[in-house]
């Protein structure tokens, strides 16, 4: 891969990582617009290690109370005791269904489900049901008032972030909306949900990588793509934190549908390639 090209995915991965509006999606289309070769499923998966570290960078001292909370209420024996050890719990256990959901669908994810329509019909779906949780959600709680069989929900959920279109935060967020979340607090949970899974997937992927490409992991590509993600990622999740504190989701409904619209478009008169 061109360092040019790796720069301006990796950009495009961080910013549309945690926005509501699908990195696979745009690592799809940009470099079909662009007549570029698809990155494929690994090097997406790679340069999300950049998106990741912004996550970590952002939400360090949330990580660091969650992390405490956790090893001492197990060190008590009464791991479920204290609110932010509870949190932690969840969160691994929202971990589990993209973790089990990725290995057996593993295959399809790389293969049949990058086909531009499937990118697009999942840029509709889940823009509609978007909207069905803004009209819906009671945006009454924060994470304090999540319930077990929320945080469970929003788990399932992500896992339909497999789907390249329908969006990890996206759907995660719509989730927490449907569970009584605030947009800020849905948000929060879903950045914090993204790091287990982020982690195992973007690590896994580059030792496969690294066994699977006989001439070796192009480092420079990888490189200046991570940290291309890490730099607009960290823009993009301080961006989304100040915006959904003030503004409802509305914009990135109507964004999903508008892309999905002219991706159809684009299919059915040739211009780009399934």
């Amino acid at each position: 891969m061109e360092p040019l090209h790796a720069i301006v995915l990796g950009l495009v991965q961080g910013l549309t990582e945690y926005l509501p509006i699908s990195s696979t999606a745009h690592l799809r289309v940009v470099p079909a617009l662009l007549g570029w070769a698809d990155p494929g499923a690994a090097f997406s998966a790679v340069v999300q290690l950049g998106t990741l570290l912004a996550v970590l960078v952002y939400f360090a001292r949330d990580l660091w109370r969650l992390a405490r909370a956790f090893l001492v209420g197990l060190a008590r024996r009464r791991p479920f005791a204290e609110p932010e050890a509870r949190l932690a719990w969840m969160l691994v256990l929202g971990t589990l269904p993209i973790g089990v959901a990725g290995l057996v669908f593993q295959d399809a994810i790389e293969t049949s489900l990058r086909s531009l329509w499937v990118v697009s019909a999942a840029l509709a779906g889940l823009a509609l049901v978007l909207a069905l949780a803004e009209r819906v959600g009671r945006r009454a709680s924060g994470l304090g008032g999540l319930g077990w069989g929320g945080g469970l929900a929003i788990g399932l959920a992500q896992a339909l972030a497999l789907v390249p279109g329908v969006s990890r935060s996206g759907v995660t967020i719509t989730a927490g909306l449907f569970a009584g979340l605030t947009r800020a607090e849905a948000a929060r949970f879903s950045f914090l949900l993204s790091v287990p899974a982020v982690a195992a997937s973007g690590l896994y992927e580059l030792l496969a990588l690294a066994r699977d490409l006989p001439e070796g992991v192009p480092w420079l590509g990888v490189g200046l793509g991570t940290a291309a993600s890490f730099a607009s990622g960290l823009a993009a999740i301080a961006f989304l934190m100040r915006f959904l504190a003030r503004h409802s989701t509305w914009v990135f409904v109507v964004y999903r549908l508008a892309l999905a619209g002219v991706l159809a478009v684009l299919l059915c008169t040739g211009v780009l390639q399934p």
